[in-house]
């Protein structure tokens, strides 16, 4: 099943986490020219590669002369700015003994959430991948504070997984693969190998599986997957620090764990509207409303809302929740809040009476509405 699963994958974004990247004394050189020497395999093979990689606080640290990552905002985003350089420059050193050029690109969440920017990032990745140089992308923690954070790097490789169109996603970390509970406390804990479905269930294992060093432990892992899973690409979670991990991975061997696909790719605009947009508001609808929207692929009338939550402008991104507090949908606004307020539970004909205009016969309408993941 995993062979017939990554038969075909030529476009792969590879993932690898703090705690992989570094060593007592600061990065861990060794893993990155293995890791290194593994890539430049693949890229002789024709395969196109896309490195997310965390690592620039952890590897600023020593640096600095810190232990433990600083509290504060300014603190964390100096350690970024001193320990990037190195970052950068150990994988430039490292590919470029195989004859490989690599690129350095740096992101915040506010940056995809612009339309227009998150194009301008894409065409430069393909552009990068088409002269065959080697894009290393990670956060831009020097200037990224909470509100414009993807929150860790997971939800970013998730994120540039369907930006660039790849076929699959491998998230490298310091586990062998997702567990029944934590294998770092319990030796019994069982492996899973394959998962077709990711529950409820899954993600309270991965629930408790924290992160050692990085902000993502295993459940930002999963939720990437599921992210993913629903544009029709699996993800392998598996341990970085195994020697050949990503030449093991496409021989089929048993490592890590395979997460399985579901559904067809979305349009990239519905798929930026779903994920990369960081939701304003939140509009409460009924039962009649939610089946009008995902069973029968309808637009959000004002008559199925029983309540706002949020304050928001017109095309701002919000949630759709059923009345037990579920998202079930994302889209962009038509309305600002303010007059949604007014006209929910209203019939359409019924806006111009109540705000005195009618721009839009919808609150959101369905080419700007995208079904979530459901659990």
């Amino acid at each position: 099943m995993r062979l017939a699963t990554l038969k075909g994958a030529r476009r792969i974004v590879v993932k690898v986490g703090s705690a992989v990247l570094t060593a007592e004394e600061g990065l861990n050189r060794e893993i990155i020219e293995n890791l290194s020497a593994e890539l430049s395999r693949f890229k002789r093979e024709q395969f196109d590669i896309v490195l997310v990689s965390s690592g620039a606080i952890a590897s600023g640290l020593k640096k600095v002369g810190l232990t433990l990552q600083p509290r504060s905002i300014p603190e964390k985003q100096a350690v970024a700015a001193v320990g990037q350089g190195s970052l950068i420059l150990a994988y430039e050193e490292a590919f470029g003994r195989y004859g490989e050029k690599v690129a350095q690109i740096l992101l915040t969440r506010e940056d995809l959430s612009s339309r227009r920017r998150y194009l301008n990032a894409r065409n430069t990745i393909f552009t990068l991948l088409n002269w065959s140089i080697i894009p290393i992308i990670n956060e831009n923690d020097t200037v990224a504070v909470e509100e414009i954070k993807f929150g860790d790097n997971d939800m970013l490789a998730a994120l540039i997984t369907s930006l660039v169109e790849a076929d699959l996603l491998i998230c490298l970390t310091d586990i062998d693969a997702l567990y029944d509970s934590d294998p770092r406390i319990n030796p019994r804990a069982r492996r899973l190998s394959l998962v077709e479905n990711i529950t409820g269930q899954i993600e309270k294992m991965a629930s408790g599986i924290p992160g050692s060093m990085g902000r993502g432990g295993m459940l930002s892992k999963i939720k990437a997957a599921k992210m993913v899973s629903s544009q029709g690409i699996p993800t392998i979670i598996a341990n970085g620090k195994v020697p050949y991990i990503l030449e093991k991975i496409f021989a089929g061997e048993d490592y890590g764990t395979l997460f399985q696909p579901h559904g067809r790719r979305m349009t990239s605009r519905k798929y930026w509207i779903a994920f990369t947009l960081k939701p304003r508001g939140i509009l409460v609808v009924d039962d009649g409303a939610k089946k009008a929207v995902m069973v029968n692929g309808k637009s959000l009338l004002p008559s199925g809302i029983t309540a706002i939550k949020g304050n928001f402008d017109v095309g701002a991104p919000i949630h759709c929740v059923d009345q037990t507090g579920e998202a079930f949908a994302a889209g962009l606004v038509n309305y600002a809040s303010a007059e949604i307020e007014k006209i929910k539970g209203h019939n359409t004909q019924e806006i111009a009476v109540i705000l005195g205009h009618k721009d839009y016969d919808e609150v959101i309408h369905r080419d700007n509405l995208v079904i979530l993941p459901q659990s």
